[in-house]
């Protein structure tokens, strides 16, 4: 594990730099000291090799005092760019450089911005921080439109942040294909939020406001209990209607509970933005 950025390639080192490159592609820049031209296309490889974040090495070869090295790739001309890729030369350029050119000549072999975006958004997953990886994963989503592994992300975060109508309704969507443990253990979390989610008590209160449908007491205590086992919408969607035929039911106990479960929610969530936009047409 080399810890600069750019490795200083030597006779000593070489194969160790293209057997490096079976694990992650290698970027080599020939490149002398007598040379501005190839100090750029140095820096511009340093500046691009930063943005993969560890999934791009690269190498730089002084033509002048490693001409044995040089000779052995053949180099003829400065500045040169060679790309190794599972231990073999993928790919090279040489002549003037720019910066487009070496991002069109590297993009062909390395992962895409939003892949890396991919890669960090599974890590916050695997670091079970929900929270912060799920707008990151909504608007991959787009990216990879028939990519499994990034609906069952988004269904992890849901679950994990008790989202749960909006889980099970994505889950509904997951191809047989993409049926693995990671999608049977979301289904297995939802059915045990189910059987937690339905309480004699709630029944109790959901038999009781099917025969009085118009008493604003059994709902609002309907709501409380919801929202204790996780079913947020349906309590949200109980407390507006109380709210809409009196905004300051039980001395504004409806719309202080309203408050705190939209707080509870944060910004983030889609369902905060719709029922706190509802809310605020009653208050203003």
């Amino acid at each position: 594990m080399y810890e600069q950025l750019a490795i200083e390639l030597t006779e000593q080192n070489l194969q160790q730099v293209i057997e490096q490159s079976k694990q992650t592609p290698v970027a080599i820049s020939f490149w002398a000291p007598s040379m501005p031209e190839t100090l750029e296309v140095n820096a511009i490889l340093e500046k691009i090799t930063r943005e993969y974040q560890g999934q791009l090495v690269l190498a730089t070869l002084n033509c002048e005092t490693q001409q044995m090295v040089a000779s052995q790739f053949g180099v003829r001309g400065l500045p040169t760019v060679a790309l190794f890729k599972d231990g073999q030369p993928a790919d090279g350029s040489s002549g003037p450089q720019t910066e487009a050119s070496l991002r069109e000549m590297l993009n062909k072999h390395l992962p895409s911005q939003e892949e890396l975006q991919l890669k960090a958004a599974l890590t916050l997953v695997d670091n079970k921080e929900y929270a912060q990886a799920l707008p990151v994963l909504r608007q991959l989503a787009t990216a990879f439109p028939q990519a499994g592994i990034v609906t069952l992300a988004i269904a992890e975060c849901l679950v994990e942040t008790a989202q749960f109508d909006e889980a099970e309704t994505l889950l509904a969507t997951v191809l047989m294909q993409d049926q693995d443990a990671k999608y049977k253990g979301l289904m297995a979390k939802l059915e045990l939020h189910k059987q937690a989610s339905d309480s004699p008590e709630i029944r109790s209160l959901e038999e009781k406001l099917a025969t009085t449908p118009t008493d604003s007491a059994i709902s609002f205590d309907l709501a409380i209990q919801y929202n204790q086992v996780s079913r947020t919408e349906e309590a949200l969607e109980l407390l507006i209607t109380i709210l809409q035929k009196d905004l300051n039911f039980a001395d504004g106990s409806a719309k202080k509970t309203m408050m705190d479960i939209l707080a509870a929610l944060g910004q983030g969530n889609p369902i905060t933005g719709q029922y706190r936009r509802k809310l605020y047409s009653l208050l203003y």
